[in-house]
């Protein structure tokens, strides 16, 4: 497996963003929090910084503006020409890329935490980009054993060939959160509290990685995207029908061939008809209605995560 580098000296520059989209409450809150007492954030070889990464999104409580933040992290945006007319997410990604990066950059910071929330029954979702990024991949294991009650699922969202876009892509290594279900606009207090004490958990991880904690080798069960499937439409392009109940709420779950998967508003059940199993997420995620995805359709694997270099114990920054 060919594996990206691992950090072979403390991370000291790191960020965690909350508002990438705007009506995802608890990620929100917790970085206009920490904005005012970032106190919690502090560790003895680090303190990491918060970042209300979409203001205008977060102060209309809304996913985004013009365009979706999370899928403006790729070159053709950061690194064209700006102009008036570029929508504000893509000159908001610029300032951020500014911020945290550049990306793929010597310069850019050494971790980034993004939080969100879905309205899936996603649980506690931890999404990374690929199996490839060893440190991310200690990282979620760190958390899974910590929280094995939370069931923390891994989701790999890259595709192979395909050019990262999100916020954290832009720091050396990243992590997001994925918490739900939640619905769009609401805090709920048990969510909340869940997210704080995982991004606790996450900064403690990255202290013990600075102080020299030994990392072995071990073997990791993730889900990979191998397609999507959108709603049944009409021809006008309105829905015909909606998610199965026997479908619904399940991600992470096996989806057999033959399986029902949509209730048609006409009465009849729509069927899966794939080849294979698959494990279906985002279920019915309310911000994906417009993008034409009902839910999206993964893999589950099995892979082996190397061991991580040990660190001489890192001296606490200079005051």
């Amino acid at each position: 497996m060919c594996s990206l580098p691992v950090p072979r000296e403390p991370l000291r520059r790191v960020a965690v963003t909350g508002g990438t989209h705007g009506n995802e409450m608890s990620g929100v809150y917790l970085a206009r929090h920490w904005l005012q007492a970032p106190a919690e954030l502090q560790r003895l070889s680090f303190s990491a910084v918060p970042v209300l990464a979409n203001p205008a999104a977060t102060a209309a409580c809304r996913r985004y503006v013009d365009h979706d933040l999370n899928r403006a992290f790729t070159s053709s945006f950061l690194n064209s020409r700006p102009t008036p007319d570029d929508p504000y997410e893509v000159t908001r990604a610029r300032e951020l890329n500014q911020l945290l990066g550049p990306k793929a950059s010597g310069r850019a910071f050494d971790f980034v935490l993004d939080l969100h929330n879905t309205t899936a029954n996603m649980g506690t979702c931890l999404i990374a980009k690929s199996s490839h990024e060893v440190f991310a991949m200690h990282l979620c294991r760190h958390l899974q054993l910590q929280y094995p009650e939370l069931s923390c699922q891994v989701f790999l969202c890259q595709r192979s060939g395909e050019e990262s876009y999100n916020l954290d892509s832009v720091a050396k290594n990243g992590l997001a959160l994925e918490l739900g279900p939640q619905p769009q606009g609401v805090l709920r207090a048990d969510i909340f509290s869940r997210m704080r004490t995982l991004v606790a958990t996450v900064l403690d991880f990255i202290e013990l990685f600075n102080q020299g904690t030994a990392f072995p080798a071990f073997e990791m069960e993730a889900y990979r995207p191998v397609g999507v499937m959108d709603f049944p439409r009409t021809d006008a392009g309105n829905l015909a029908g909606t998610v199965h109940p026997q479908l619904q709420d399940r991600d992470f779950q096996p989806l057999q061939p033959g399986a029902p998967i949509f209730q048609m508003f006409s009465g009849e059940d729509l069927l899966y008809d794939g080849e294979s199993t698959v494990y279906p997420v985002f279920i019915n995620e309310a911000a994906y209605y417009e993008k034409g995805i009902a839910f999206v359709q993964t893999e589950k694997f099995t892979f082996t995560v190397p061991a991580m270099p040990v660190l001489n114990p890192a001296p606490s920054p200079a005051s």
